[in-house]
């Protein structure tokens, strides 16, 4: 763009220099795996050295414009970039501790990347392997699982909770950056509400970990050790699946997987209804025609993927030293629930290999991976509401071709909807499938040039799995296994449909239109 300054009516200056104060601020978050670092003695050079780099160009950032004037337009650029950015800082203890000795893929600068954009992004798509896993220090693993906890809520969320440079014009932001139609407003002041969604985020962390230990100190989970306890509910409820386990959830006893599936349920339902609950009014949450939506199909796939597992047609294979599921009740009911819910909510842990399963069953999944969680909620993909909306007016379509002469708004929670929003969950819907498809052609043949062949159902798991923010896939990139065989070009590109999936395609679609930039 060839644009004079004089001729643009973006202040980018404003918009990257709260990019810096984001960046500034993120460096603190360097203190908590620093501190485990200490206490294990391993890693605490590649933090400090981290978090002096992120001080630095933050406060360099900043000064671009040390008084901003944030607009509509520079909101969206700075939402954009903030992405962006955290994803770039988030990468360097990976990097730091590849420098200093640390072998594992994380040490080139592409995989890296891809791990970090994958933890903010909350998406839980990896390049490590079991190896990898073993070779980092707590450290580095605790800052693995952080990032998705700092990403679930929102970074913006988050710093206009806290920084008060961002209150004013804090909704517009939020706004761009929330899951889902919109973000409710619950309190007058937008800084309020932000503190609000973060203290039941919160809450709903600290619950699972007392749990999950209490499950330990019963015996009923050997392995859920404190830094598990720890470590796994901080990606539970940013629905990003990262664990410190190779084999995710399977690696621990029914007990733990029947615990963390509520979470998971909660993690994907709009916070703004927790709220109401917490003000004395339960009934919000239960008369909610997203919530209700949200239940109802959850349920539904579980007694279809249960039937199929229970009576024989879920697992065509059953890997060795694990017993068969059919037949046995409480193993199918608990293997569907888990699944179903983990890959809706696009939380994307997995309590067993589900590529074993049959093809009829995985198309279930793969299905799922298109409904995501409910707006207002951590959950990535298209969005309960954004479907119920389409279903609700494909029926009024119905009606008023029957009664022409009717009106017939379509209805959410008992509002009528302006058209525009109508339109408007269309055309994303539209622009979703059509970016999907794109995406999945380009997987493949950048696949097929470096001479690694995937199957078009690989590479559209692998597209929904990365674009909804889910993680898993099937095939190569199933649930035990990683995306780090795909060549440095597709990484980079699933690095880009992560972070277009996380703000919903349309902010950074904006960007690239000129009248975003013209006077």
């Amino acid at each position: 763009m060839n644009w004079h300054r004089s001729q643009l009516r973006v202040d980018w200056r404003a918009s990257v220099g709260l990019v810096g104060t984001v960046i500034k601020y993120l460096s603190v978050a360097f203190l908590l795996p620093l501190v485990v670092g200490l206490y294990y003695g391993a890693d605490v050079l590649t933090f400090f050295a981290s978090m002096v780099i992120a001080v630095a160009v933050g406060s360099l950032l900043e000064r671009l414009d040390p008084d901003p004037d944030l607009g509509a337009r520079e909101g969206f650029l700075m939402v954009a970039l903030t992405w962006l950015a955290v994803a770039t800082i988030g990468m360097l203890p990976y990097l730091i501790a590849g420098l200093l000795g640390t072998e594992s893929t994380l040490a080139r600068p592409e995989n890296a990347l891809f791990e970090s954009m994958s933890g903010f992004t909350t998406t839980g798509a990896t390049v490590m392997g079991a190896i990898d896993l073993q070779h980092h220090s707590h450290a580095i693993m605790l800052w693995r699982q952080l990032t998705q906890w700092l990403g679930g809520m929102g970074i913006i969320v988050l710093a206009v909770a806290i920084l008060p440079e961002l209150s004013v014009g804090g909704a517009q932001l939020m706004d761009a950056e929330a899951p889902g139609p919109g973000i409710q407003k619950l309190t007058p002041r937008i800084a309020e509400t932000a503190r609000v969604l973060w203290i039941a985020y919160i809450g709903f962390t600290v619950l699972e970990m007392l749990l999950l230990y209490g499950l330990h100190l019963a015996g009923m989970a050997p392995n859920m050790h404190l830094f598990n306890a720890v470590a796994h509910p901080l990606t539970t409820m940013p629905t990003g699946g990262f664990s410190p386990e190779s084999q995710s959830i399977q690696a621990f006893s029914a007990a733990v997987q029947w615990v963390i599936i509520p979470f998971m349920v909660a993690a994907g339902t709009n916070f703004a209804l927790f709220w109401h609950v917490i003000n004395g009014e339960p009934r919000r949450l239960i008369e909610d025609t997203e919530f209700r939506a949200y239940v109802g199909i959850i349920g539904v796939l579980i007694a279809l993927v249960a039937g199929h597992l229970f009576v024989g047609l879920g697992a065509s294979e059953v890997p060795a030293g694990v017993a068969p599921i059919n037949g046995q009740i409480e193993d199918s009911v608990r293997h569907a629930t888990f699944q179903v819910v983990s890959i809706i909510t696009t939380t994307g842990y997995a309590n067993m290999d589900f590529n074993a399963w049959t093809a009829p069953t995985k198309y279930l999944l793969l299905f799922a991976m298109f409904i995501g969680g409910s707006a207002g909620s951590t959950g990535g993909a298209i969005k309960i509401a954004r479907w119920v909306v389409i279903l609700k007016s494909l029926k009024r379509e119905l009606f008023t071709t029957v009664h022409p002469e009717a009106v017939s708004p379509v209805r959410l929670g008992g509002k009528p909807l302006d058209e525009r929003a109508v339109r408007g969950i269309y055309a994303f819907t539209l622009l979703y499938l059509v970016f999907f498809f794109i995406a999945v052609v380009i997987i493949v043949a950048d696949a097929w040039r470096v001479g690694h062949y995937i199957s078009a159902f690989e590479a559209m798991s692998a597209v929904a799995a990365t674009l909804g923010n889910v993680g898993p896939g099937f095939g190569a990139v199933g649930p035990m296994n990683n995306y780090l065989s795909f060549p440095v070009t597709s990484k980079l590109f699933m690095v880009f449909l992560m972070w277009v999936g996380r703000l919903e395609i349309l902010p950074v679609l904006v960007l690239l239109t000129p009248a975003y930039w013209r006077t």
